[in-house]
């Protein structure tokens, strides 16, 4: 079970059809709410879900590095403390 927010949860089970079959359950609280799925349906849904995760956490990270770049003291500056420190 995963809780979305307060009060409000996903749950997710392996449930068998009439004819014996394996099926992946989706269910949200709301009654009626459900998606009745084949393990290769689920795969789909769970390789889509991974896919769209990765690219919100590579679009956080590229907007994450450029404030840092632009945050960055310019090359000169940097390369002045290095060549001071080592000057001797």
């Amino acid at each position: 079970m995963i809780e979305l927010e307060p009060g409000n949860t996903l749950d997710i089970s392996l449930k068998e059809d009439a004819q014996g079959r394996d099926r992946v359950e989706v269910t949200l609280q709301s009654p009626g709410c459900s998606l009745n799925l084949t393990p290769h349906q689920a795969r789909v849904l769970a390789t889509e879900l991974i896919m769209a995760v990765n690219r919100a956490e590579v679009r956080s990270n590229l907007k994450h590095s450029q404030n840092v770049v632009r945050d960055a003291p310019p090359a000169e500056h940097r390369r002045g403390l290095f060549n001071q420190a080592f000057a001797k």
